[in-house]
């Protein structure tokens, strides 16, 4: 018969740690989740009723207008699938570009490598401002077009510093190795550094998945006049405001009754839709996002 397994006596410390952390996790958990399952309560109930106040987790007059409201606004299928496609596109666009760079400037024969970088820094902090982007832009012909979306988010400074500073972590052996087996760069990049660079890979797309999926501005920017081109966000951020706009008259708002929205509860409905694709992806790449951010962030 074996020996029973002695038990690791626990000191007092290490249980007042263990408590204290339990309950700051509980604490933290309730802080980040409280906001998602209100802003749900408020999309799920009447605007109206929503204007009272009082609604925490649970809606308290139950109705599907406000996501009806949002769903049959004009175009929204179309700004759908632009921003679906603007996602896809502009992250593998951004993802190939940034990963090609940072691979340049990692290699330690590479004879500008600091210049470069310190320059790329520079356009961290300083821009030519909006007016001359705007001017810039249409000189080009990227305005009312779609190329607008994808072109200029193709290279990021930050994006692209995270991945050299990973790429810089890996060991010059595996690259010597190949060297001496005849691989070339082009080998060397797609057969050995990329695999190794998965996580800080999958960093990088979610931020500019993100950043892609959330952003209206440059939609209404170039693209106003060209409506085959607007986006999700674009058109949600119109029909809250036509909401404010009809909320703000002091005749709809005596004749609102049950059943109708306000700017509120709309606003409800379209955080809660514009959210629920990057919850969905997120967890996939969770365990590739700390990995990635940690080791990638490592400054020398």
């Amino acid at each position: 018969m074996g020996k029973a397994r002695k038990r690791k006596k626990i000191s007092g410390a290490d249980l007042a740690f263990r408590i204290c952390n339990g309950i700051f996790m509980i604490c933290f958990v309730i802080i980040t989740l409280y906001p998602v399952l209100n802003t749900l309560a408020v999309s799920l109930n009447d605007g109206t009723d929503a204007l009272r106040g009082g609604i925490y987790l649970w809606p308290r007059v139950f109705t599907w207008k406000n996501y009806e409201t949002v769903l049959s606004k004009d175009n929204l299928v179309t700004g759908a699938v632009v921003t679906v496609a603007r996602t896809l596109i502009g992250t593998v666009l951004a993802l190939v570009t940034n990963a090609i760079l940072a691979f340049i400037v990692s290699r330690k024969n590479f004879m500008f490598a600091k210049q470069v970088s310190l320059f790329w820094v520079i356009t961290m902090y300083v821009n030519g401002g909006l007016i001359p982007t705007f001017l810039l832009f249409k000189s080009l012909g990227l305005t009312n077009s779609f190329a607008v979306y994808v072109i200029p988010g193709m290279l990021s400074a930050f994006n692209m510093l995270v991945i050299r500073t990973y790429m810089r972590g890996i060991p010059d052996s595996l690259e010597e190795s190949a060297q001496l087996d005849g691989a070339g760069y082009t080998t060397i990049f797609l057969k050995i550094i990329s695999p190794l660079c998965k996580p800080v890979y999958a960093t990088v797309a979610l931020f500019v998945a993100v950043g892609q999926w959330n952003s209206w501005f440059d939609a209404m920017l170039y693209n106003r006049m060209a409506s085959q081109y607007t986006t999700l966000q674009y058109e949600l951020m119109k029909l809250l405001s036509s909401v404010s706009n009809q909320s703000s008259s002091a005749e709809a708002m005596k004749n609102a009754g049950e059943g109708s929205v306000t700017p509120t509860s709309v606003r409800a409905a379209a955080t809660i839709i514009t959210m629920l694709p990057i919850i969905c992806i997120y967890p996939f790449l969770q365990k590739y996002f700390v990995t990635g951010l940690t080791l990638g962030g490592v400054k020398e």
